[in-house]
């Protein structure tokens, strides 16, 4: 009896931290799923008031189903304002900005790290230094350069002004750093060029890398609004942001122009969240090489 006893006593003892994770692995998936409908709730409302019309807005703010679909508020806001223009131009000025970005990046990282010069510190420093300065303290002196070279109100001037990543470059030196001794020293062995190291053993070795930060400034690229808005004064140069900002300050009647608004926002959501579903292993992939999880 005493040592079934004992066997009942170490069982009870065994089930209970297996209880108790199980508790934590319920809270914890409790706690992901509210903080994640939290989260994806006001997309969600986005994209189902742009098939509302304002009227359904107004007596069912809540409601992620509209009372009865209604389709025009697409082509309702693609008359009121060139929504289609204003996505092409963010989207066209940060594909080339970010391509430009990266290829600068790369070669810059690739520098710092395999290559010794006098003042390397120093100037990496330098560098990093710059990425602690206000983005407003920066406006004036680009506004005057992009303005006696000729390019304020273009797209050209857009791209100019923000072809250099300082995040990149760091993002990328830390990455370089961890490229394997061996796979450089087989390809030098090899009578591989330092371009072809480049481009045939880092850039491959960093490709998640690469990926993610491309990802992380196209969005800030696609998003930005302080800066555009600043330099282009143009309908045809504007870009989404700045186009959705006119277009929700200029309309009069706010109620019934709501529901296009939404459907505006829409339109230049889509191009994002595609580009996230197509991109998202290798995006999580990056952040995990590159030390960034928290």
């Amino acid at each position: 009896m005493e040592q079934v006893s004992g066997k009942t006593l170490v069982g009870a003892r065994a089930r209970q931290p297996r209880k108790k994770r199980n508790w934590q692995r319920v809270a914890k998936t409790l706690a992901l799923a509210i903080s994640s409908i939290a989260m994806v709730y006001p997309l969600l409302w986005m994209f189902s008031n742009s098939f509302k019309t304002a009227d359904d807005i107004m007596s069912n703010p809540a409601s992620l189903l509209p009372t009865v679909p209604n389709l025009s508020n697409f082509a309702g806001a693609l008359s009121m304002a060139p929504f289609d223009l204003y996505v092409f131009n963010s989207a066209f000025t940060a594909i080339v900005i970010v391509l430009v970005q990266l290829l600068l990046s790369v070669l810059f990282a690739f520098g710092i790290v395999f290559y010794q010069f006098p003042g390397k510190k120093l100037f990496y420093g330098a560098i990093l230094l710059t990425y602690m300065l206000p983005t407003a303290a920066t406006y004036v002196p680009s506004y005057v350069i992009l303005a006696n070279l000729g390019l304020l109100d273009t797209l050209t001037g857009l791209i100019v002004s923000n072809l250099a990543s300082v995040f990149t470059i760091f993002l990328l030196v830390q990455n370089f750093k961890g490229v394997p001794r061996e796979l450089l020293q087989a390809a030098q062995i090899e009578g591989a060029s330092q371009r072809q190291v480049l481009f045939r053993v880092v850039v491959p070795f960093s490709k998640s890398t690469l990926i993610t930060a491309g990802l992380i400034n196209f969005v800030n690229m696609y998003n930005n609004y302080m800066w555009p808005s600043l330099i282009t004064t143009s309908k045809s140069k504007m870009l989404i942001s700045v186009g959705l900002n006119t277009f929700f300050t200029g309309q009069g009647n706010f109620k019934e122009n709501l529901p296009r608004l939404m459907a505006a926002n829409t339109l230049s959501v889509l191009p994002l969240l595609i580009l996230f579903i197509v991109l998202q292993k290798w995006f999580i992939k990056g952040i995990s090489d590159s030390g960034l999880k928290g």
